[in-house]
């Protein structure tokens, strides 16, 4: 089992699985994008390194990251949908790179299930993604470029959407009208089984796999966020209808199962 463990993006995630991983005896160390940052975190006890990834390359202490670290966990948000025109996959070539010239062997990288098409229905792993949007498509290269690397081994985790704490998605919808899709599936995932199922593959040492990780429930988007909404006392959104035959996306997992034994543990 490997023991020394580093995670680049301490952030909503990162943290606690940090805190869940030095409860379990691991040694963990991490990095933020600023030194303001890495200092913060410093001062509330966590062994963390200011490293900036952009796409002319890494600032900041990546060799201090790395350096005798058993297996490192990647968890950078693309920034994708904020059309800025970032080139997520440049980035990440600059980390792989990295990660080669250092003694770091076995690699988790998160990304997401945005690398399903819609038009591609229910999806497992056994499904190749056929991404159409720029998103997808970034996504899934930097997939395919750790998976593809002969000096690590790489398991990719794709995660659905994140809820937990106070991220709550119906809080962002309240109140809005003539939302689309309200039939569509929803594809989830609490943070509790987030850091539950990363804290397997390193106990079990699953590397070299792909996993989906989303909770197995898919109500609609109209039923869910409508209910959602009433519960935490907001006003209800209201979704346009939408074609009975329209396909939407619905991804499961058959790895988490059969590589992990993995049941889940948070209702969404």
């Amino acid at each position: 089992m490997s023991k020394t463990i580093a995670i680049t993006g301490l952030g909503w995630l990162g943290q606690p699985l940090a805190y869940r991983l030095s409860a379990l005896n691991y040694t963990v160390k991490g990095s933020v994008s600023t030194i303001q940052k890495a200092t913060m975190l410093q001062q509330n006890g966590f062994n963390a390194f200011p490293v900036e990834i952009s796409e002319k390359g890494i600032e900041g202490e990546i060799q201090a990251l790395l350096n005798n670290t058993d297996s490192y966990i990647i968890m950078i948000p693309p920034g994708l949908r904020k059309n800025t025109g970032a080139d997520y996959v440049l980035k990440m070539t600059h980390l792989l790179e990295a990660v080669k010239a250092s003694a770091v062997k076995k690699v988790i990288l998160v990304s997401s299930t945005s690398v399903y098409d819609d038009a591609q229905g229910k999806v497992t792993e056994k499904n190749d993604p056929q991404p159409q949007t720029i998103a997808g498509k970034q996504l899934r290269q930097v997939e395919e470029l750790f998976l593809n690397s002969d000096e690590i081994k790489t398991t990719v985790i794709r995660f659905g959407g994140l809820i937990g704490g106070s991220r709550q998605p119906a809080k962002y919808l309240a109140g809005r009208k003539d939302l689309a899709n309200g039939n569509a599936p929803v594809n989830l995932i609490h943070r509790d089984d987030c850091i539950n199922i990363l804290v397997e593959i390193l106990k079990r040492d699953a590397f070299g796999k792909v996993f989906n990780a989303v909770y197995p429930n898919h109500p609609t988007k109209a039923d869910y966020y409508i209910e959602k909404a009433k519960e935490l006392g907001l006003v209800p959104p209201a979704f346009k209808e939408t074609a009975t035959n329209e396909i939407f996306k619905q991804v499961d997992s058959e790895n988490l199962k059969t590589f992990l034994n993995y049941s889940f543990k948070t209702s969404i």
